[in-house]
């Protein structure tokens, strides 16, 4: 998307010192180079003159993005306050939108169908999902002697279902092609509801039917050896703090900890910003939940191919259709219009560690941003 001159320069300033200033904990990994609007951008204009106050929260999966967003979109909007509080999880988020409490919810999964006739008390018609965010779920570990690991699908659902309990297991050693040493296994998952741990049950369910029996969801399902954090920071803690360990985590959150390669097909794919581009793009498919401009989507896992990175995270703003405050709407939808420009994608991109979404869902975010009134 193109901003004005005035916007681009301001937001690109922005971006040079939140990098530099190493403000998030992708920056250790994040280019210092500033991102640099493209003529295929579609147009969008940040108005300097909004003021206000927008209140949100959720996704910690978005923290990073949030924060960069917040300091880019700032450079030009100055009078317009952004609190996103990181600490709620997608769970909590989506709680306190449906209560009116927050604008929009960041959240790691859309509404559900019960959310979603929730959202009509607030919203008239009810609230849409648009994606804003394309990362991918890190299988983190922590592994005295080992910076590298492979590990296939159905290594990655017996572990996490306590059914491979010590790294010297012949499943591993298949997968890495020579034996790791001897040691317990100690599994990290999410303690709170959350958007990355629905990313990580969709894939284990869709993929591996046969090991992985429990529902998908946001509330991690295996009890027993499980230490179970609050946050994405909490998991990336523990498994960083312990030995023996592994978990899961948004990609961005994840700092100087090392993550598994996942072997698809006879291929290890490590994360990046293209294997996770080429994984929305195989096999991201609308599934739209019936409120006009709702921009769902649904990953395909039979799509995937051995080029892609088979744990995308897609994450949303979960925001009204329809907004009591015209005034307020406006504020939301210059922010979310920033957000979802390929100028805010970019931001997102070097200072988070994401990949931009591609220029059609971009598109559409902007058509249903404005449909917002």
């Amino acid at each position: 998307m193109k901003l004005t001159r005035i916007a681009q320069l301001g937001a690109v300033a922005a971006v040079a010192a939140l990098t530099l200033a190493g403000c998030s904990s992708a920056a250790d990994t994040a280019s210092t180079a500033t991102p640099t609007p493209t003529s295929s951008d579609v147009e969008f204009t940040i108005d300097p003159s909004l003021s206000g106050t927008i209140t949100a929260g959720g996704s910690s999966a978005q923290s990073n993005a949030q924060t960069a967003w917040t300091t880019a979109y700032n450079a030009t909007a100055k009078n317009v306050t952004i609190n996103y509080d990181k600490s709620q999880g997608s769970g909590g988020g989506v709680t306190n939108f449906l209560s009116g409490a927050y604008d929009f919810a960041g959240s790691d999964s859309p509404l559900n169908a019960d959310q979603t006739a929730q959202s009509k008390a607030l919203c008239t018609e009810g609230g849409v999902n648009i994606p804003i965010y394309l990362d991918g779920v890190a299988i983190i570990f922590n592994i005295p002697g080992v910076t590298e690991l492979k590990l296939s699908g159905e290594t990655i659902a017996k572990i996490f279902a306590l059914q491979i309990t010590d790294w010297s297991d012949p499943a591993i050693t298949k997968d890495n092609g020579t034996a790791l040493a001897a040691g317990a296994i100690t599994t990290v998952a999410r303690s709170d509801g959350s958007g990355t741990t629905q990313n990580f049950t969709n894939y284990l369910s869709a993929t591996q039917p046969s090991v992985w029996t429990y529902a998908a969801g946001k509330d991690w399902p295996v009890e027993g050896n499980v230490s179970k954090q609050k946050g994405g920071s909490g998991v990336v803690e523990a498994v960083k703090a312990g030995t023996g360990t592994i978990g899961y985590a948004d990609h961005s959150a994840i700092g100087t900890l090392n993550a598994a390669s996942i072997v698809t097909d006879g291929t290890a794919v490590a994360y990046s910003g293209e294997a996770v581009s080429a994984t929305f793009e195989a096999a991201a498919v609308a599934a739209p939940n019936g409120v006009t401009g709702d921009l769902t989507k649904k990953i395909d896992y039979s799509k995937l191919t051995p080029e892609s990175y088979p744990i995308p995270l897609v994450s949303y703003a979960v925001v009204c259709s329809t907004f009591k405050d015209a005034a307020q709407a406006e504020l939301v939808k210059s922010y979310l219009g920033f957000v979802t420009s390929s100028l805010g994608q970019s931001v997102a991109a070097k200072n988070a560690g994401s990949a931009p979404l591609p220029d059609s869902v971009l598109a559409e975010a902007a058509e249903t941003l404005s449909a917002i009134k």
